[in-house]
């Protein structure tokens, strides 16, 4: 189960997902908003355009949160526009204080976070295991 706190005055949550973890991603974006928290949530095919891109990297920059979707999903493409997400959300932590809560990687399956093919950033804090995107207990 996972436990998110945030304030009004935070900004976004960002959920980063591999296109095949949609449904997942869908129900911890559902969830997290019917607590009252702001998600920025993209589900656009529009891969590539530079309007799109410059709004992903806006979002990262200014979101409170970056929630990543690991699963065998990832692990199963070695490629993909979510590894930029992951990369540009690991830079932002080199701003931060080591104790700002940052990243939060949530496993939907049981993907072992030791063989997770993930930055090393995300193996420095602690990750949630959502089955499916199930369990999300906001408070």
């Amino acid at each position: 189960m996972m436990t998110v706190r945030m304030n009004e005055s935070n900004k976004a949550v960002f959920i980063s997902y591999a296109s095949q973890d949609a449904e997942a991603a869908t129900r911890i974006c559902d969830a997290l908003r019917s607590a009252g928290i702001e998600v920025w949530f993209d589900q656009s095919e529009l891969r590539g355009e530079d309007a799109w891109d410059r709004q992903i990297r806006k979002q990262i920059h200014d979101c409170a949160l970056f929630i990543p979707v690991i699963s065998a999903n990832t692990q199963a493409r070695l490629e993909g526009y979510f590894r930029l997400e992951w990369r540009l959300a690991v830079e932002r932590t080199h701003l931060m204080a080591d104790a700002k809560p940052f990243l939060m990687p949530v496993v939907t399956d049981d993907t072992r976070d030791q063989d997770a093919h993930a930055p090393d950033a995300f193996c420095g804090v602690q990750w949630s295991r959502l089955a499916g995107g199930h369990g999300l207990s906001p408070s």
